[in-house]
């Protein structure tokens, strides 16, 4: 699909993606939209920030209405519980683009990003640095834990709950036979790594008044030059985006040679498109 976009351009002709959007993103927008357009189908982008699902009508009518106007529902949510109620009554497949605890469309382009470098994704040994209390953090450690990957997270754990990796999370990836290390260790996540990670400081919802606290908390953990000696030699540096220089990372990290940020967002689309795909016929 990625290398022979033609010969699907007729696949979801017709089809109708409708994108319920919480929280903003650039990405996920245009990513789906623009995947949806070159497979002939078409999107449309409803934002729900200002009326919530469930506000002026119940969810399970929401999801029976909708399931008579489209093929696909992709919902960026605040709530997970939303998203679990939306697919419950819906009739046609709904996509978790985002929620609190997920990120699964883009752990999709992550894996793609991960095999096309590293030409497997077991064995391999992952390390995320920063703000470890999120859900892309969550996601990749249960990634990791499905697919045989030593995970090491690294952050302020012991700087109380707010800043500490959920136990549910802990005791799901238990659950699945997880490798997965929690730690304040740099050192410790880093060594042998093949895969270094981050994300921001300062997800949506957090207000620009903590910035400079967080700033302070996080600032041991950023990814630099330093962090990635400490990595195995054909390592590569991965986030999500956007992207802050100076904070999670340096500039001569993700300008580096190492960086695959911009094939990893790309990704997003191919990823996308193949989920659809399957959605519409199976594998």
């Amino acid at each position: 699909m990625k290398t022979n976009p033609g010969a699907y351009s007729d696949a979801l002709k017709q089809c109708t993606l409708l994108m319920l959007f919480e929280k903003p993103s650039l990405r996920t927008r245009v990513s789906f939209e623009t995947g949806m357009t070159q497979m002939g189908g078409h999107a449309i982008f409803y934002s729900i920030a200002d009326s919530p699902l469930g506000k002026k009508e119940s969810l399970s009518d929401t999801g029976k209405v909708l399931s008579r106007y489209a093929d696909f529902i992709m919902a960026r949510v605040n709530k997970r519980t939303d998203i679990k109620e939306l697919a419950e009554v819906s009739t046609i497949p709904v996509i978790n683009a985002l929620d609190d605890y997920a990120h699964p469309c883009q752990m999709l382009a992550d894996l793609l990003t991960i095999v096309e470098n590293k030409g497997r994704s077991e064995d391999l040994k992952l390390a995320f640095f920063g703000d470890v209390a999120n859900n892309v953090t969550y996601d990749l450690m249960r990634l990791g834990s499905i697919l045989g990957m030593e995970i090491a997270v690294c952050g302020p754990v012991d700087k109380g709950d707010d800043f500490a990796v959920e136990q549910s999370v802990v005791d799901e990836c238990k659950q699945l036979g997880g490798n997965v290390l929690i730690t304040c260790d740099v050192e410790a996540a880093a060594s042998g790594s093949d895969i270094v990670y981050c994300d921001s400081w300062m997800s949506y919802g957090i207000p620009d008044s903590e910035a400079e606290e967080r700033k302070q908390i996080f600032m041991p953990y950023q990814v630099n030059d330093s962090v990635m000696e400490m990595t195995n030699p054909d390592s590569i540096f991965m986030n999500c985006l956007p992207a802050a220089r100076g904070l999670e990372q340096t500039a001569s990290v993700i300008d580096g040679p190492k960086s695959v940020v911009f094939d990893q967002a790309e990704n997003r689309m191919h990823a996308q498109k193949a989920l659809l795909y399957v959605l519409k016929y199976g594998f």
